[in-house]
């Protein structure tokens, strides 16, 4: 059973993934963190051509990269380069059923299970053998895996985004200031999965119909996870890895402008603590918001909305209030790191080497 999927190297498996994904957010989200800051009160002023607009396009596509290149690479750490297209594959599948960078590791290890099972279970006469890993497992991975994630996960997401949004409903009219924190913790639960998909959908039928309260809840919470969390790096530097305070860097500025991905890698590495800082921090933040009744006129745009809202100061305090929150309850849980995590944090995964790609033929017909 080790031999397809082995637990005590799960870790090391999302790591990799990790190690990989890094590179991919701080690029993408910078480059789309400067394209939004170009654009002012609109993404619209952007137009269809010049400068702000490529650069925002540039990073938003990447961004959509960050599930397939986590779930890709996390296969690919647990089974070798066959894994690597139902990887990227089943990461966008991930992606397009809403399931955040969560269901991007899941399906990360779905593959990576999958195609250890087909190596172990398959066996070909010699004459088709290299068709094996060119052809049978990258296919058998690919829909098996697409089978499983349809099947097994979609179902329970579409049923959650459903329950959610009907909570919320009977939560607006009571009191304010649940109603706000509960939509400022969805906001950043799950950092874009369904809970966050659900509060995104939410909070934008309700500006469609003129209610812009948790339109500002929402950008509020957006930035509270990169800001939160960089405050905490700063309060207790020793629980934070030097990558990870290297990564802090980037992921505070995208923050800034309501991107939230940089802190992502973070997340990953110790999801439980860090998800129930940022739930604190944003529940009391979009709570004092809700209460104060603060509405804005922007959709998005971070730091770009607060000029629009109704009450700048007001958006002002309760960001401040759940950034501090969130710092100090992380900084709090967050253990300090040890000489063994230092040295995971300078080398995350597996690398490509010359032996992994030795046996890829191109040939041009």
């Amino acid at each position: 059973m080790k031999d397809i999927i082995n637990m005590k190297e799960m870790k090391q498996h999302i790591l990799t993934g990790i190690s990989y994904f890094i590179p991919l957010v701080v690029a993408a989200g910078l480059t789309m963190a400067i394209g939004r800051a170009l654009a002012g009160q609109s993404v619209a002023n952007l137009g269809e051509s010049g400068i702000g607009y490529w650069l925002f396009q540039t990073g938003s596509l990447g961004m959509q990269m960050m599930t397939p290149v986590l779930c890709a690479y996390i296969a690919f750490s647990m089974s070798g380069k066959v894994a690597l297209a139902p990887g990227f594959i089943i990461g966008w599948l991930a992606s397009s059923i809403n399931t955040g960078f969560i269901g991007g590791m899941a399906g990360g290890i779905l593959v990576g299970v999958v195609v250890n099972a087909c190596k172990k279970y398959i066996h070909l006469p010699q004459a088709i053998a290299a068709l094996k890993g060119m052809l049978v497992i990258p296919f058998l991975a690919t829909a098996i895996s697409g089978v499983l994630m349809f099947a097994v996960i979609k179902g329970p997401i579409v049923w959650l985004m459903a329950h959610l949004t009907a909570f919320l409903q009977s939560l607006s009219s009571g009191s304010r200031f649940i109603y706000g924190g509960v939509l400022g913790a969805m906001a950043t639960f799950d950092f874009g999965g369904p809970v966050n998909k659900t509060a995104t959908a939410f909070v934008n039928a309700l500006y469609a119909e003129g209610i812009r309260d948790a339109k500002t809840v929402q950008i509020i919470a957006s930035m509270i996870q990169p800001l939160g969390i960089s405050l905490s790096c700063l309060l207790t530097r020793n629980k934070y890895t030097r990558q990870e305070r290297e990564t802090l860097k980037a992921a505070s500025v995208m923050g800034c402008f309501m991107i939230s991905e940089g802190v992502i890698p973070i997340a990953a590495r110790d999801l439980v603590r860090v998800v129930t800082a940022c739930v604190c921090g944003s529940f009391v933040a979009g709570g004092i918001s809700m209460v104060w009744g603060t509405s804005s006129e922007l959709l998005n745009g971070g730091f770009i909305a607060f000029p629009f809202f109704s009450s700048p100061l007001q958006g002002c305090i309760s960001l401040v209030t759940g950034v501090v929150v969130t710092a100090v309850v992380l900084s709090v849980l967050k253990k300090p790191v040890t000489e063994e995590d230092e040295n995971r944090g300078e080398d995350l995964g597996r690398e490509l080497s010359d032996e992994d790609l030795e046996n890829i033929e191109i040939e041009i017909m």
